[in-house]
This record gives structure tokens, C-alpha cells and sequence, in this order.
């Protein structure tokens, strides 16, 4: 029978995971912006570079930052267990 008592994910996963939601949470942070408090004036700034390419793309370099970290197989000499 195999041993269940281990984390699938390992604290350096964890870890890769961590960053890979910072990157996103930058991401997100990059999108914020650009708004008008008059609803009457129309701001071009909302079409700027940074809202409609940079911060999608850092948002999924985050996404796959996280699905590596998931997926990745951890390597022999890493163990979860206390010792």
C-alpha cells in the first residue's frame, strides 16, 4: 500500500505558488487605473499599453507560474515528513 501520510505539493511548491499569486496580484495591480470620476468625460489613458498588454501578460505569467509549481514532480531528495 503507498504512504499517504506526505503532501502532494512540497513547502518549495508552496512556495512557487506563493510568488506565482504576487505575480498576478501585480498583474492586477498593473489593470487598476485610468478611470474618470465625471462619467461625461471620456479618458484615453484606460487604451494605454500597460492596461491592455502588460498587465494581462503578467497576470499570465503568474497563471503559469502557479500550474508549474502544481504540477511540477518533486525531486528524490526532497521529503515533506519531519524528521
Amino acid at each position: 500500500m503507498a504512504d499517504n501520510s506526505k503532501m502532494a505539493i512540497t513547502k518549495r511548491g508552496l512556495k512557487w505558488i506563493l510568488m506565482g499569486f504576487l505575480v498576478m496580484l501585480a498583474g492586477f495591480i498593473l489593470m487598476m487605473g485610468g478611470g474618470v470620476k465625471d462619467p461625461q468625460v471620456f479618458n484615453w489613458s484606460m487604451f494605454d499599453f500597460r492596461h491592455l498588454v502588460a498587465a494581462p501578460v503578467v497576470i499570465l505569467c503568474g497563471v503559469v507560474i502557479v500550474i508549474i509549481a502544481i504540477m511540477r514532480r518533486p525531486v528524490e531528495g526532497e521529503d515533506n515528513s519531519k524528521k
